[in-house]
């Protein structure tokens, strides 16, 4: 079932699927490395995309969300689309720009990604991404909007999304770390000429890190689509994690039926705010496990005992920061 994202935004489905892990060879999963093989060559990753996005999409998941500094990642699903004859409409397609992807298709690179969120950089990404998904593009973002990047105070980056969102392309923003909640505050408060300039967010909200949950509930009554990624905590909320910090889930998930990261995505598919959750499958096998959160049926009880899990917010993302590109 369909549904808008946000007040008058796309049409989207309840879950997604986020490119992050498919573009590139490397990612920060938990157990990533193991998802692909010793053939990580673009067209071997390639055909491995396109199984996902045919799962997905034969699945009924009709919101695809990518990135420029996701590897190949745009390039991929431009490709996938074109070879399922699907036009602008069957299915929404979001991206970000910001980062770019700097790895060379290694997974040992010094550096995988550099920020910046200056004008140039968003005409030159903009077009970047404009040349490979054309019109199926709906929906632009900040890629991880911070206080310190300025974004959200550049004059002349906010009059070039205006001019986008005047285009048709709905115009939003990615948040991360710790000050997720007052970023988000601070970009519903953001104006150009009295209107504003974003309708969209995509946050990080998990069992283990809540803390964005009362601003998220804000822009969602704002009228704002709400997309929720890293939903497993990048695999620490799934079965490869066998610490004793997430045992309650991989108990509780035993005796519900499904695998953890299924009641790790129920749990956010329960909150009220939200638009989008996304899957971040790499494989077929992983992303038909998160699609059993569709039917996961939400309750005071799982809420009660799962509430235990949470982190603040200082502890998760340092915990986040840690984990080794693989």
């Amino acid at each position: 079932m369909t549904r808008t994202l946000g007040a008058r935004g796309p049409a989207v489905t309840s879950l997604g699927l986020g490119l992050a892990a498919l573009g590139r060879p490397g990612y920060i999963t938990l157990g990533h490395g193991a998802d692909f093989g010793e053939d990580r060559s673009v067209s071997a990753m390639e055909r491995r995309a396109h199984a996902v996005l045919d799962a997905a999409y034969g699945a009924g998941v009709r919101y695809f969300d990518a990135a420029r500094s996701y590897g190949r990642a745009e390039a991929f699903l431009a490709s996938w689309l074109a070879a399922r004859g699907l036009r602008p409409g069957d299915v929404t397609v979001g991206s970000k720009w910001g980062y770019t992807y700097t790895a060379d298709w290694r997974v040992d690179a010094e550096r995988h990604e550099v920020k910046d969120h200056g004008l140039p950089t968003l005409r030159r990404q903009l077009a970047e991404s404009r040349a490979l998904l054309g019109p199926h593009l709906a929906l632009y973002q900040i890629h991880s909007a911070t206080f310190e990047s300025g974004v959200l105070d550049d004059t002349a980056v906010l009059a070039e999304l205006v001019r986008l969102r005047e285009e048709g392309v709905a115009v939003g923003l990615s948040l991360s770390g710790a000050s997720q909640g007052e970023v988000l505050r601070r970009a519903l408060e953001v104006r150009v000429d009295g209107a504003p300039v974003f309708s969209c967010v995509q946050a990080t909200w998990n069992l283990l890190e809540r803390s964005a949950g009362p601003a998220l509930a804000e822009a969602h009554a704002a009228g704002w689509g709400v997309i929720v990624k890293e939903a497993v905590a990048n695999g620490r909320l799934t079965s490869r994690d066998t610490g004793p910090e997430t045992g309650p889930l991989r108990e509780l998930a035993a005796e519900t039926g499904v695998t953890p990261d299924a009641l790790a995505l129920a749990a956010v598919l329960a909150r009220p705010w939200v638009s989008v959750v996304l899957s971040g499958a790499s494989t077929v096998e992983q992303l038909r496990e998160n699609l059993a959160a569709r039917s996961v049926a939400w309750s005071a009880e799982l809420e009660a005992r799962l509430e235990g899990l949470a982190e603040e917010a200082s502890v998760y993302w340092g915990k986040r920061s840690s984990l080794p590109w693989n």
